[in-house]
């Protein structure tokens, strides 16, 4: 990669981080597709090629016009067999597209659930209406409009729900894998946690040996695991997942911050004090208006 190249996707990445969204599109040259990391967003890209995708333990191989839900969470690869391709793609945070809703999050939806199918073929019909929304948000994005990020948010929700409706495809292969396994029944035990509706019950579940007894699994087979199939640490997904629903609380209620350090789990406010200005360099207060 030369230096130029390298530059660009440094201003794409940085740009990404700072606004939390980012829409472009996708033309023949794989060269000029951003690099940016995918365990910190989320992607959908609509592509019109012969390809080889590699999705956690599974895999498909496409040939015409797909549309693509990556997870950050999940690793994958896209191999571009044939020498032409052609679409768009936004990638995004969950914080970006939940910025004003607390309702459930990204790894519930069908498209991004942990074992979920995030391919779907699309018709003719189809391509052009996904083309047309994709289109109209790399119009918008380089404008001035100050609802601009609200107006992006509901192009992302429109492909959600269309694609929804459709049928996903079903030419998946499966390999075994009791890494994949334990894995996905890790993080949907921890999304079970969440969001946290009452200040008076503590999360049930802490650390990863609390997880890998609820799941019948020693813990170091369950932090392998993890591991190997996010990349990430137990500890880290637990981790992130609290201080997400940490600073969800001290925005959108009027709970104490003693009272919602409690219902994560932290018995006295130091100790949630302490844990929240290590993760994140500031105090939980500072996210109080």
């Amino acid at each position: 990669m030369n230096n130029e190249t390298e530059t660009q996707n440094c201003d794409f990445t940085s740009d990404l981080k700072l606004k939390g969204f980012k829409v472009y599109q996708i033309n023949g040259d794989l060269s000029k597709i951003p690099v940016y990391s995918r365990r910190d967003f989320y992607k959908i890209c609509i592509n019109t090629s012969k390809s080889i995708i590699q999705y956690a333990d599974r895999g498909i191989e496409t040939d015409g016009t797909i549309l693509f839900f990556g997870n950050p969470i999940i690793p994958y690869s896209w191999e571009i067999v044939s020498g032409e391709h052609e679409g768009y793609a936004c990638v995004f945070t969950e914080e970006f597209l939940r910025a004003k809703d607390r309702s459930d999050t990204l790894h519930e939806s069908p498209l991004f659930k942990i074992g979920g199918t995030p391919i779907f073929s699309l018709c003719t019909e189809q391509k052009n209406f996904i083309d047309s929304l994709f289109q109209k948000m790399i119009k918008e994005y380089e404008t001035d409009y100050v609802f601009k990020d609200d107006l992006m948010r509901s192009y992302i929700n429109l492909i959600i729900h269309e694609s929804m409706k459709m049928q996903p495809s079903e030419n998946f292969f499966k390999h075994k894998n009791a890494s994949s396994r334990i894995t996905s029944l890790f993080l949907e035990l921890l999304e079970r946690q969440f969001p946290v509706e009452t200040k008076d019950q503590p999360l049930a579940l802490k650390t990863p040996q609390d997880y890998a007894q609820s799941l019948s699994v020693h813990v170091n087979h369950l932090n392998r695991s993890v591991k190997e199939i996010t990349g990430k640490s137990t500890t880290a997904h637990i981790t992130e997942r609290i201080i997400g629903e940490a600073k969800a609380l001290l925005q959108h209620t009027d709970w104490s911050i003693a009272d919602i350090g409690y219902s994560l789990g932290f018995e006295y406010p130091s100790y949630f004090n302490n844990y929240f200005k290590r993760l994140t360099g500031t105090i939980p207060k500072s996210l109080r208006v």
